[in-house]
């Protein structure tokens, strides 16, 4: 199976982890997570395609704000918390609790459940 890149702590870039927690989708994602814990892939309740999800989630494993591990056939994700918090002191906890409070995160389980009962 392909290794996947995981940037190491000391590489991980604020640029890049702003970048990828600046689309909708990658936020529902990282809230989701920070909820629920690890999940797979496919557990996620988004109105996109699957390769737009796959590509989300490899810009969040590359920015180092993921783990991305392979469980059989799936890809289980999980927040690098410590790492960030070790890099970004509070940057994770600000930018979800923002997110969260927003309301925003409400309306993409309630589409991809929409999206589901119309496919």
């Amino acid at each position: 199976m392909k290794q996947l890149f995981h940037p190491d702590r000391k590489d991980i870039q604020l640029a890049s982890v702003l970048y990828a927690l600046s689309d909708p989708v990658r936020l529902y994602v990282v809230s989701e997570i920070r909820k629920h814990g690890e999940q797979a892939c496919n557990s996620f309740k988004v109105p996109i395609a699957k390769s737009t999800l796959t590509h989300h989630s490899r810009t969040l494993r590359e920015a180092g704000v993921i783990n991305t591990r392979a469980q059989g056939t799936q890809r289980i994700l999980s927040l690098r918390t410590a790492d960030l918090d070790e890099r970004f002191p509070g940057l994770l906890d600000s930018v979800l609790q923002a997110y969260e409070s927003s309301g925003q995160a409400e309306g993409f389980g309630e589409q991809g459940e929409m999206a589901e009962d119309q496919g």
